[in-house]
């Protein structure tokens, strides 16, 4: 019985000094003033699921980052399928690149190329890029941005056709959970119909 009661204790202990080891990590101190770092919890947009199931469809790295897209286009009012869009004629949706996480062909020229730190540097400067240089300057549709942002000139039919690929998918995914959200209607409409036949 002594040793239950001793494991017990150093167990307890053990998890007070492991409790007190994981809040010292999240401790700042700025100037002598000792603050908690927190964590924001947030809902995924509905967009960025309809893009995380289209871009698992093609394999993509960018799968993760689907709220990334959607919160830069936010952020920089464009068209949410417009960077997704403009990956998959660059690089297959990030999947070849020329290192960086550069899936955009952003500042491709030659055998130089601009790299980013992270899939969501790239999304947020992209978009801004795109924003500031392009759609701020009239060039608000994939066929008037080719002029500036590609050589070839089959690039805007690309990113259209995948924009609207992307806006097919999301209309079909929608569509799918309208049905599955009506078949889990359905008792209350046997239900109604079983009233209504007693009458």
């Amino acid at each position: 019985m002594k040793k239950k009661i001793l494991f017990f204790l150093l167990l307890i202990s053990s998890f007070a000094f492991l409790t007190k080891q994981v809040l010292a990590l999240n401790l700042v101190e700025d100037n002598n003033i000792t603050q908690t770092e927190g964590i924001k919890a947030k809902k995924l947009d509905k967009r960025a699921k309809i893009l995380a199931e289209y871009l698992a469809k093609f394999d993509s790295p960018l799968q993760n980052h689907a709220q990334d897209f959607i919160d830069a286009s936010n952020t920089y009012n464009l068209d949410w399928k417009l960077l997704p869009a403009i990956a998959g004629v660059e690089s297959t949706f990030g999947k070849y690149i020329p290192g960086g996480y550069n899936g955009w062909g952003w500042g491709v020229y030659g055998t130089q190329a601009i790299h980013f730190n992270s899939w969501k540097e790239a999304i947020f400067t992209i978009a801004k890029g795109l924003r500031e240089n392009y759609l701020d300057k009239g060039l608000t549709d994939p066929f008037s941005i080719n002029r500036i942002y590609a050589a070839s000139p089959h690039w805007g039919g690309k990113v259209t056709y995948f924009m609207q690929d992307l806006e097919a998918f999301a209309n079909q995914f929608e569509a799918d959970n309208q049905e599955i959200s009506q078949i889990g209607q359905s008792p209350n409409i046997a239900a109604i119909s079983g009233q209504l036949a007693l009458r």
